[in-house]
């Protein structure tokens, strides 16, 4: 069975897909350790390791390169966080995704947002339609298989009525045919419950204080869950508290307490 199968498969489980979120080579093999199924990169903590903000600040050709070292450092599958595309056009969308696919990542996220001018804003369910379907019909054209987990944003930006927002984007997921549904900042369990029960594609949810266990998403039949950018927060804010306890007892005595 290929990684993408297995990768398809995972969706499907009885258990969500609890994903490992990485930014590098020292990451991915760290969740691979922990046995992890899958990984899936955070376009963002990439984007702060390159000395970037998150919203495509980075070249697509910066972010492949990190992608494809991660992809050749692990044998667990692989998913990539392409941000919006990476390109203005249908053909440079599809093309930095078949450049992925060939490269042995089994998904991509993409997203209904985009980041202008340091202001992300979501697109409106006419632009979703108008600039995705045809990248999906020319990856069918060029058999690229890669699994679509199309991130939808009303809840991340907190708009007004972000359930019945995102339930009619979700209708335009399904009639695009994306493989997965991924809904960043919501935690309430009768949304999360709405939402999923209103389509067979396979709901991603991801990392928030208020975000139930994963007993409870479980139950409420969530197929995948992702961390985000949070733990590269945590891990870089235990090493900022690291080197302060370094200066201030002028020892390297504080890295060695466990």
């Amino acid at each position: 069975m290929t990684n993408i199968q297995i990768f398809r498969d995972l969706h499907h489980g009885n258990e969500p897909l609890l994903v490992g979120n990485v930014w590098n080579v020292q990451s991915a093999k760290v969740y691979e350790k922990l046995g992890y199924k899958a990984l899936a990169t955070s376009s963002s903590a990439v984007a702060h390791s390159l000395g970037y903000e998150d919203g495509e600040e980075m070249s697509f050709d910066e972010y492949f390169y990190m992608a494809e070292r991660i992809l050749k450092s692990v044998h667990i599958p692989v998913s990539v966080d392409l941000e919006a595309g990476y390109g203005n056009t249908t053909d440079e969308i599809v093309s930095n995704i078949s450049k992925l696919s060939a490269a042995g990542a089994v998904g991509i996220n993409i997203e209904d947002s985009i980041v202008v001018d340091g202001k992300r804003r979501l697109l409106s369910q006419d632009e979703i339609y108008e600039k995705f379907r045809p990248v999906i019909s020319k990856l069918k054209d060029n058999a690229v298989e890669i699994f679509i987990n199309f991130r939808t944003d009303p809840f991340l930006m907190g708009i007004e009525n972000p359930v019945e927002e995102t339930l009619q984007r979700i209708r335009i997921f399904e009639e695009l045919g994306v493989d997965g549904i991924f809904v960043p900042c919501i935690t309430d369990e009768e949304d999360i419950k709405t939402i999923v029960n209103a389509t067979e594609t396979p709901i991603n949810v991801m990392c928030m204080p208020e975000l139930p266990d994963f007993e409870t998403l479980k139950t409420l039949n969530v197929k995948r869950i992702s961390s985000g950018s949070f733990l590269n927060g945590y891990i870089y804010d235990r090493l900022e508290d690291a080197g302060r306890e370094v200066v201030a007892k002028q020892s390297f005595s504080p890295i060695f307490i466990s």
